[in-house]
């Protein structure tokens, strides 16, 4: 080390780059442009994160152009698409106590981390931070950011922000510690409204999750990348009651299912064979959710407190 490195806090001994107490991971699949603007975006944070990025089976050559890009990310191939899965792939492989989750077009506002990483170090029960999230070139409000403020969750001393139980995946940073200890996300679901399951096994296990603002992240999806996923997010909802909600709530989402099958809409069939087929390993898997946990679900499940414009799977269950 040189003593202009000596001199400098907060600098490694290996390559002279700002330490970071949070990592970055992407999952992305032939996104190549998308995901290299993204690297450009986190390479600009006064952080200096180490990123992961999982490409899940992407075949336009995303992987050696991360390689290849000076944000010097780590790349992850498992040689099939992962889904949300390829989260937890970069929460194993990362060396830092948080890890901080972007999508291939979603990046974070500089001194988030940093904010992040404060909190959670001053509160060792709290397990995941949601962000505000800002969309587009106009850094529009995302709208999930009013459903998560407008909790009906009763605050805690023990965690800084507001209770929820839903966020927006590209937009929070986890304790490792914690996301490994609860499993991730769940295999069954693979990719679509993931995001509940997380927050209801994170609470189960005694682990803070909460929404706060002073987190800024911001997202430019591209909004022919969401078409068709609603039967998807149906089929992961039903899965999610069998996994760990009372039968009856199940047994509903999994008629709504069937309903929208009967009328022909489109990808609903498929979804509901899909739910069929995964029906068996859940029943072997299912866990119902203690009841402090359910009365909270039923107090975000109330009538009328979603806005319509908020996508599913996203917003507070």
């Amino acid at each position: 080390m040189t003593a202009d490195q000596h001199a400098v806090p907060g600098l490694t001994e290996d390559n002279a780059r700002p330490t970071s107490r949070t990592t970055v991971a992407i999952i992305t699949r032939n996104r190549r442009d998308s995901v290299l603007h993204t690297l450009d975006r986190l390479a600009e944070l006064p952080e200096r994160p180490p990123v992961i990025v999982v490409d899940n089976g992407s075949d336009d050559g995303t992987a050696d152009a991360v390689r290849a890009h000076p944000a010097g990310a780590e790349v992850l191939c498992p040689g099939r698409n992962t889904g949300a899965l390829g989260r937890t792939l970069a929460v194993r492989h990362a060396r830092t106590p948080y890890v901080a989750f972007s999508d291939d077009d979603s990046w974070w506002a500089p001194g988030a981390l940093t904010t992040a990483a404060r909190l959670l170090d001053d509160h060792p029960d709290l397990g995941l931070v949601a962000a505000r999230t800002l969309v587009g070139t106009d850094n529009e409000e995302d709208p999930l950011n009013a459903v998560l403020a407008d909790s009906p969750l009763p605050p805690s001393d023990r965690f800084p922000g507001r209770p929820v139980l839903g966020f927006l995946a590209c937009a929070v940073v986890v304790r490792r510690t914690a996301y490994l200890d609860v499993g991730g996300y769940h295999p069954l679901l693979f990719f679509g409204a993931e995001e509940t399951l997380l927050a209801y096994d994170l609470t189960a296990a005694g682990w803070g999750v909460t929404y706060t603002p002073e987190l800024t992240a911001h997202h430019h999806p591209d909004a022919t990348a969401r078409l068709g996923r609603s039967p998807l997010l149906q089929r992961n909802e039903a899965l999610t009651g069998w996994l760990r909600r009372p039968l009856r709530v199940a047994l509903r989402r999994t008629a709504t299912l069937a309903g929208a099958a009967a009328r022909g809409e489109p990808g609903a069939v498929h979804a509901l064979l899909g739910l069929l087929a995964r029906l068996p390993p859940a029943l072997a898997k299912r866990r119902p959710l203690p009841a402090d946990v359910e009365h909270a679900i039923g107090l975000l499940e109330r009538p009328a407190r979603t806005p319509s414009s908020v996508r599913p799977g996203t917003h507070q269950p």
